[in-house]
């Protein structure tokens, strides 16, 4: 394809990739000068809400977004808009029920809780679960923008691949947190502008944003009242609301990405704030982009550049569109692919940073006190979590290269968060809100659960996606109809002709159900499993006591709900005649710095 790029467009996006990389060169040189970790991994807990806010929508939202939701609304319809409900929902949860407890530890990792609730194998294998996660996850949000550069400049995705990995690793190395979260918020201004300039481009060519509803309505693509309870349909108003909010919460409750940016600001009421103002301007950009789907199929209805054989994935219908319809105007498709890089920027470096975090405080630190026998010194622990930033960043630069057989961008990526984030989550919960739920059990149930989970997620084969039509009527526009690609289209249309009943019956789940499924069969097994090995007395070490003689419950290590019903239970044990050592109780207290328990024999859950 040949390159759209001008010199003004050029400016632009070199100018993005410059003041990029000059705010991690600044925090790089300025304050403390990332040589403490506090400072590089936590930006010395003094950041004020608006950034982090920002950041927490920049931090997931990234050209997978801006990509995947427009082509969902061209290629699918506007269904998917109703998950915006689920954000809405999920966000008190969230705030209210586990962010205080991430507050109550010191320690920078997500997965320290799951040490001092459980033990340290449970926070091993979740943080590896993370992990893996997020380095599959950033491999798709590298992937993404390449799609887009590949479309507008004709530039290969390999080098594109490797700008986008370069510039994120380099900033995020250097700059530490900081730098992340003020990159966030310049990017986010970038993304809002690329779906802006989208929409505006094709309301005036359309002569308003009237004719592009008309045109939606009359191609099938308004849907949003699909209440149809088979959990193998795509999208419903079920699946997404609560298969939404299961990956939300597992993203925005429990997720080292997210809790360790919350953990930027200086107490637990800003951090709900910054969670707050999260979702408005989430759901802004989640609805603006499907906005711009309908847009594109305007311009597109009656030449469906896939069917024409002008592009190679349907991802790739959005920068093909800035080629077509803003090509000619000098800056604008450099402002649009400028947009798209920032997204991915933006998730790529929040992912560095957070896994630069877990490496760190989950596998380097135990191990140097294992061998050296003395906690790791702070000023000596930035330059391994600048190193490992570096590597993962290498390693994600490389999974980028094999995104490409995930299918598409959008789907894929809320895969990957469904498998592995709903058995984390359901960890976390059993962690908080059960006092039963003990080492052995987790584990069990999370290993299962994530098994099953990435079997009914990645197991093949699957029944082809169902698409809304696509016309070639009128290609003149677009230099006339490619016959080479008829038969491509007519064999995509045999191929679904085989009926879904011929698949296995959980390869034809909606993939919104992953999260949920992952949830409850980790759950499930875990806490039973749990159950049966507290019966037969094998259920190992409980950490869950502030004494020797298992008397007092640590109500710190439980939701705020779940802690006030534990110390209610004691409040009324004391009255009733409980006999209470109160010089052994405050002598436990100072030791941990933990608030009141609860007698387990008297205040069971």
């Amino acid at each position: 394809m040949a390159s759209s790029f001008g010199v003004w467009d050029y400016v632009v996006f070199i100018a993005m990739l410059l003041v990029s990389a000059g705010i991690g060169v600044y925090y790089r040189f300025s304050g403390g000068k990332q040589k403490t970790n506090s400072e590089y991994l936590l930006a010395d807990r003094n950041m004020s809400i608006w950034p982090v806010s920002f950041s927490l929508m920049a931090s997931f939202m990234s050209a997978i977004t801006l990509l995947g939701v427009s082509n969902e609304n061209y290629q699918f319809g506007t269904q998917f808009v109703a998950i915006n409900l689920s954000y809405g929902l999920a966000t008190p949860i969230a705030a209210y029920l586990f962010l205080p407890v991430f507050f109550r530890l010191s320690a920078c990792s997500a997965y320290e809780y799951l040490e001092k609730r459980f033990g340290k194998k449970t926070r091993l294998v979740a943080s590896m679960a993370y992990t893996l996660q997020m380095i599959l996850y950033m491999g798709i949000a590298m992937y993404a923008p390449a799609l887009a550069l590949q479309a507008v400049t004709g530039l290969d995705q390999a080098y594109s691949i490797l700008a986008i990995g370069g510039i994120c690793t380099f900033y995020s190395t250097i700059g530490g947190m900081k730098a992340v979260l003020f990159t966030d918020v310049f990017q986010s201004v970038l993304m809002f502008a690329a779906i802006y300039a989208v929409i505006i481009c094709a309301a005036i060519k359309a002569g308003g944003l009237g004719p592009i509803w008309d045109a939606a309505s009359e191609g099938g693509r308004l849907e949003i009242w699909n209440f149809d309870p088979n959990p193998t349909t795509r999208h419903t108003w079920w699946s997404l609301t609560i298969g939404g909010m299961f990956t939300y919460l597992s993203l925005y409750a429990v997720n080292q990405t997210q809790v360790q940016r919350l953990k930027t600001v200086k107490d637990l009421r800003s951090a709900q704030k910054a969670l707050w103002l999260n979702w408005p301007i989430l759901s802004l950009l989640s609805l603006s982009t499907s906005f711009s789907g309908l847009a594109i199929y305007y311009f597109y209805r009656t030449c469906d550049p896939l069917r024409q054989g002008r592009i190679a994935v349907r991802d790739q219908t959005m920068p093909l569109f800035v080629v077509d319809a803003m090509g000619d105007l000098p800056g604008l498709p450099g402002l649009f692919v400028s947009g798209i890089f920032s997204a991915s920027l933006s998730t790529v470096s929040a992912a560095l940073n957070s896994l630069a975090a877990v490496t760190l405080e989950d596998y380097l630190k135990p191990l140097y006190q294992k061998v050296k026998q003395k906690p790791l010194p702070d000023l000596q622990s930035s330059f391994p979590s600048k190193v490992m930033a570096f590597l993962y960043g290498v390693i994600c630069i490389g999974v980028a290269f094999i995104a490409q057989n995930m299918g598409g961008v959008l789907q894929a990526s809320l895969t990957i968060f469904g498998v592995v984030g709903g058995p984390l989550f359901a960890l976390f919960t059993m962690g908080m809100f059960t006092e039963r739920a003990n080492q052995r059990g987790v584990i069990t149930g999370l290993l299962v659960g994530l098994s099953f989970s990435l079997w009914i997620g990645f197991g093949q084969p699957r029944p082809p996606l169902k698409t809304l039509d696509f016309s070639v009527d009128d290609c003149s526009e677009f230099g006339g109809f490619n016959q080479t690609s008829l038969p491509l289209a007519m064999a995509q249309r045999d191929t679904s002709v085989r009926d879904d009943s011929d698949y296995f019956y959980l390869y034809r789940l909606s993939y919104m159900w992953f999260s949920v499924l992952g949830y409850l069969v980790t759950f499930v097994v875990g806490y039973g499993t749990s159950l049966v090995l507290r019966w037969r007395g094998a259920h190992g070490t409980e950490r869950i006591y502030l004494d020797e003689n298992k008397l007092y419950l640590n109500t710190d290590l439980f939701s705020p709900p779940v802690a006030r019903g534990m110390k209610q239970r004691l409040a009324r044990f004391i009255e009733n005649g409980g006999d209470i050592d109160a010089a052994t109780h405050k002598q436990h207290s100072s030791s941990v710095d933990i608030p009141t328990a609860a007698k387990q024999d008297a205040s069971p859950l």
